[in-house]
């Protein structure tokens, strides 16, 4: 039987991780409540250079999530959780900051239009599902963004919050850029 006492909470800590959580909290639901009300315009406004909306926003999201991979390697050789591969260089941590950052912005025009052109659609589980998961990925974004800024956090909260980025950008990917590249008839570019 063991004599230590239990930890104590700290307070401080906890409103840090309550704070950083709130604040995901807020920018999820306004994302997605926004999405809902806001009469969609039904039609781009810009398309980068792709044919259209749709394709835009399928390579766009393959393109943040292809970094996210990237960011999920980087992040694995600086914990030391890759096998064999040892200490990762100093490099390592300037890609893993760049291709987030190049992540969220390739991710912006894509929500963009989802929000503006196509609101929040109830129209099928995958559409729901995609919609829920991007006002994740935003709300984990900003989490994860407060808490590398918030030094009382417990250590567990970065990695959780950078693996739930990763998961919802990954069911964002899933329900709309591979359904989209899947689809017969449609033209990719």
């Amino acid at each position: 039987m063991s004599t230590t006492a239990p930890e104590r909470a700290d307070p401080g800590r906890n409103a840090a991780l309550a704070a950083v959580l709130l604040a995901g909290t807020v920018v999820a639901l306004t994302v997605g409540v926004y999405a809902k009300l806001h009469e969609p315009a039904r039609r781009p406004l810009f398309t980068l250079g792709f044919s259209g909306m749709l394709q835009m926003k399928a390579w766009l999201t393959t393109f943040a999530a292809a970094l996210l991979i990237i960011q999920l390697v980087t992040a694995l050789w600086m914990w030391g959780r890759l096998p064999g591969a040892g200490h990762a260089p100093g490099w390592a941590a300037l890609l893993h900051r760049w291709s987030g950052s190049a992540a969220f912005v390739l991710t912006l025009p894509v929500a963009f239009h989802c929000i503006w052109a196509l609101g929040f659609a109830t129209v099928g589980a995958r559409v729901v599902i995609h919609g829920l998961a991007g006002c994740v990925f935003y709300g984990a974004y900003t989490s994860k963004m407060l808490g590398l800024r918030t030094r009382t956090l417990p250590g567990w909260t970065l990695p959780v919050f950078g693996g739930l980025v990763l998961a919802s950008l990954v069911a964002v990917w899933l329900t709309a850029s591979l359904w989209f590249f899947t689809r017969s008839g449609v033209p990719l570019t």
